[in-house]
């Protein structure tokens, strides 16, 4: 493995973690608790990683500049621009639900989680149609 071939694993653990944190919504709302556990701890895990590996390869590589220079690229910036900024915040509030969770305080977590789960499926997303944006475009 290259810094060359971490964009597509990033893209990978983002779509992994999209797919995790579905599953964990379905088993909630069928009140399977246990496989909710578990597939929301997975998609934590999967997160953890793309988010380890995004600062890996930034770290080599510096930041990647939007090569396209046509109606593609305000495209771009409107879907990276929210992108970036609720994946910097949405950290700190996916740390405080698993914590509440734990602590089984689960009225807290659920009334955060019903805020931090969108924004979360959002950057995993989001972050999917950047990377085919930015290198397969």
């Amino acid at each position: 493995m290259t810094f060359k071939t971490l964009p597509a694993l990033n893209a990978i653990l983002n779509a992994i973690s999209a797919a995790l944190l579905l599953l964990g919504y379905v088993q909630i709302v069928n009140r399977r608790i246990e496989a909710h556990k578990k597939y929301m701890l997975s998609a934590l895990v999967s997160s953890a990683l793309f988010l380890t590996s995004y600062l890996i390869y930034h770290s080599q590589v510096g930041s990647v500049p939007y090569p396209h220079h046509d109606w593609t690229r305000p495209v771009y910036f409107a879907i990276l621009i929210p992108h970036v900024i609720l994946a910097a915040v949405m950290v700190p509030f996916i740390l405080v639900i698993v914590w509440h969770a734990w602590r089984g305080d689960f009225f807290k977590h659920r009334r955060l989680a019903r805020w931090v789960w969108p924004v979360w499926m959002f950057v995993s997303t989001s972050g999917i149609v950047i990377y085919l944006m930015l290198y397969h475009l």
